[in-house]
């Protein structure tokens, strides 16, 4: 191969690379817009995991769910991971009707942080690290509050990656929201993803 044969052979692999690269950000930003789109649509609800709380899986052994210095807790980027979100939630215009959240204090305060208010606390979000025997009454839990639930109502469910992969098959990252659509009988089946960073 010549050197101008070579030079044209990296003119194109260049030029290949960058054409994949802006395909690649022109399907994330569709992906967003439609994780918008369905955040709004009747028949869907959204369920995060808590923004970003260092440390190992679950929490220390002596842990008390009434003593929040006790448990692993979010950090400052997980603070304002949670306040990008609700200004993002706020720019694109979602507003939830309900908001329930794990009763773990990094639960409850991303809850808070993301809407501006005090969620209502509900066992079935609990968190499933070290507690695997509740993994199927707390899953049995949500699908039935799923399947009672208001096709019109907006509810954001705020828990942990164990509890969502065991009810949605995704484990997400701290501070990703999967949107979810209501099957037969509230069957929820993962309509788009979203994460503000």
């Amino acid at each position: 191969m010549s050197w101008r044969q070579a030079r044209l052979a990296l003119h194109s692999w260049g030029l290949i690379l960058c054409l994949t690269i802006a395909a690649g950000g022109v399907g994330e930003a569709r992906a967003q817009a439609d994780a918008w789109s369905a955040l709004k649509r009747p028949g869907h609800v959204a369920f995060m995991r808590h923004s970003d709380a260092p440390g190992a899986p679950g929490d220390p052994t002596e842990f008390r769910l009434d003593d929040c210095a006790t448990q692993r807790n979010l950090s400052e980027e997980g603070r304002a991971q949670a306040r990008r979100t609700a200004a993002a939630l706020k720019r694109h215009e979602v507003v939830f009707d309900q908001v329930l959240t794990s009763p773990w204090c990094r639960c409850r305060e991303t809850a808070l942080l993301v809407t501006g208010k005090e969620a209502a606390v509900s066992d079935a979000l609990s968190n499933l690290v070290g507690r695997q025997q509740y993994r199927a009454s707390q899953v049995a839990a949500l699908k039935a509050y799923l399947g009672k639930l208001d096709p019109s109502s907006r509810v954001l469910f705020v828990s942990h990656g164990v509890v969502i992969a065991a009810l949605l098959g995704i484990s997400p990252v701290q501070g990703e929201i999967l949107v979810a659509r209501l099957g037969e009988g509230g069957e929820p089946v993962v309509a788009a993803r979203l994460l503000i960073d």
